[in-house]
């Protein structure tokens, strides 16, 4: 057998052999044995600011300690998302460029709405430590007290309770779904519909709505100025366990989960390189599982949580079907 040292891989890539004239592919195994050898970019399919952009800088000093060398963000914003996922498929796949994003919703979006250039199982999920779920929720002041109240006044008059929410969203189809759960006609409800989920959440947290159906993630900073009426969750969500699952409202309604983000590859990156994606895996595990990283990034209400690679792909390829399920809901 042929042991190779890290010098010796080094004097082969780096010294002119066939293999850098590109002439022969470098065995999967020796690019993982000098897997990363510089700089890593993050490529980001939103601007600066947003959740996913925080994230990524956040996370950012964690992962370059576990994999030795410095990442470099990169913002490429437009399209809801369709050109920053164009762009990571559009690089070599050598490890050396991976996602952070909000994978569900925007991906299958593009894909079911967009025409986009590729497919969902075009990317892999390494790790999606961020699940948003629609909340509905109304002012913490008003008069609306349970989901059950706002089935109850819905369905003797569809008019009588005005409903914020985002058009073409995840949130707009579980608001949809579940008042046709109840027997209430959508068409004739009161609904104001806003440009994105804040000022959806402001107006629900002002009293400009009666009910707002936004991502819930979003209205914890906002949480003293709301009441929580229902989370479209299968399970108690840990960032607001006082907020009430759909299923308790006695309403067997579907769901589609909201944003998922977190970090992702290209798939032709883990059919070609399983040990590059293995050493990618690993190093974000151990980021994710480092207190400080937790500390700080629950500082900055980011999430941490590590689900793994398989768990956050089934998540995020179950979630795909159900939206390509309800995509009318979502036009």
């Amino acid at each position: 057998m042929t042991h190779f040292t890290r010098r010796d891989v080094f004097r082969m890539s780096a010294g002119g052999i066939a293999v850098a004239s590109g002439m022969v592919a470098m065995p999967s195994i020796l690019r993982a044995a000098t897997y990363p050898s510089r700089p890593i970019n993050v490529i980001v399919p939103f601007a600066t600011g947003g959740y996913n952009d925080r994230l990524s800088r956040a996370f950012m000093p964690y992962l370059e300690q576990e994999l030795g060398q410095p990442l470099v963000i990169v913002n490429k914003p437009g399209a809801g998302t369709q050109l920053g996922n164009s762009y990571a498929l559009n690089q070599p796949a050598d490890g050396y460029s991976i996602l952070c994003t909000s994978a569900a919703p925007y991906i299958p979006l593009t894909v079911l709405l967009q025409n986009a250039p590729y497919k969902v199982d075009d990317f892999t999920m390494i790790n999606l430590p961020s699940r948003d779920y629609t909340l509905a929720a109304t002012s913490s002041g008003g008069p609306v007290k349970s989901f059950a109240e706002v089935i109850e006044k819905l369905k003797k008059d569809p008019s009588s309770l005005s409903i914020g929410v985002q058009p073409a969203s995840a949130d707009y189809a579980n608001m949809v779904l579940a008042f046709q759960a109840a027997g209430i006609d959508p068409s004739k409800l009161r609904i104001v519909t806003y440009d994105g989920g804040g000022p959806a959440r402001n107006a629900t947290a002002g009293a400009q709505v009666d009910v707002g159906f936004v991502g819930g993630e979003g209205f914890l900073p906002l949480k003293s100025k709301i009441r929580p009426l229902a989370i479209f969750a299968a399970e108690t969500v840990d960032w607001y366990p006082d907020a009430p699952l759909i299923g308790a409202s006695g309403l067997k309604t579907d769901f589609v989960e909201g944003s998922q983000r977190g970090w992702a590859v290209t798939t032709k990156l883990k059919n070609e390189h399983p040990d590059i994606f293995k050493t990618l895996v690993m190093a974000t595990e151990k980021a994710s599982k480092n207190p400080k990283a937790i500390e700080t990034l629950k500082l900055q209400e980011l999430a941490t949580t590590w689900y793994g690679p398989e768990a956050s792909n089934k998540a995020y390829l179950d979630n795909a079907a159900k939206m390509a399920k309800y995509v009318d809901l979502l036009k």
